[in-house]
């Protein structure tokens, strides 16, 4: 298996939870749309790539703007604290989902400043048949040197007719969201139950995630 950086992995992630909502039904038409707006993000962060450096604030609040009303962020922290998001209060898990997003905005971020540019083509989309609230988006990811690397995201609606949203992201194989929430179950373990003391070390906890490793044996 050909290896993948640590930031271009989570930079994948980020990508993946970029994705637009989308009201189509047909497959067809999910593809298509999620190709566009997939296109149109990366163009966006890509143009700004100094902004980072010069204006984080300025940056993230660029990403918000972007995302906001297409990703379920909240519901996504919520999945990574797992069992433990119900003995933390409403505050704390506020502040997990603020720690969780600027996690892989900033690895987006670092990412874009060291890696060459790439390519993402938008393989095809199929609705879940026996659940058609639920979906799954193919894409792959060619790197300036020509590396392929597949990435599958899931995404549900709450109801025909609501917009999709997206909820997982599988990258070679690999599971990010339950190894966000393995993490986050070994650092619960680590920290004797003290969720705060994981929340405030959310960031760190990210950068020593071996999902390289998992994504290269897989």
């Amino acid at each position: 298996m050909i290896a993948i950086t640590q930031r271009f992995l989570l930079a994948l992630t980020l990508m993946a939870f970029c994705v637009a909502s989308v009201q189509a039904d047909p497959e067809d038409d999910l593809q298509q749309y999620v190709d566009e707006n997939t296109q149109r993000l990366v163009s966006q962060l890509n143009a700004e790539r100094g902004l980072y450096e010069s204006d984080p604030e300025a940056f993230y609040q660029n990403m918000e703007d972007a995302l906001e009303g297409f990703v379920d962020f909240r519901r996504i922290a919520a999945r990574v604290m797992g069992r433990y998001a119900r003995q933390a209060t409403p505050e704390q898990r506020d502040e997990f989902v603020v720690r969780f997003k600027r996690s892989l905005f900033d690895s987006y971020a670092q990412a874009l400043m060291s890696a060459d540019n790439f390519e993402i083509k938008v393989k095809g989309a199929t609705i879940n048949p026996s659940n058609d609230n639920r979906a799954s988006v193919g894409m792959e990811v060619i790197t300036a040197t020509g590396n392929r690397h597949s990435v599958t995201y899931s995404m549900y609606r709450r109801g025909e007719g609501s917009d999709w949203l997206m909820e997982n992201v599988i990258v070679e194989g690999v599971n990010i969201g339950l190894s966000f929430r393995d993490r986050f179950t070994q650092e619960m373990e680590a920290n004797r139950g003290q969720v705060e003391v994981v929340i405030d070390g959310w960031s760190d906890a990210v950068k020593s995630l071996n999902l390289e490793d998992e994504v290269n044996k897989s």
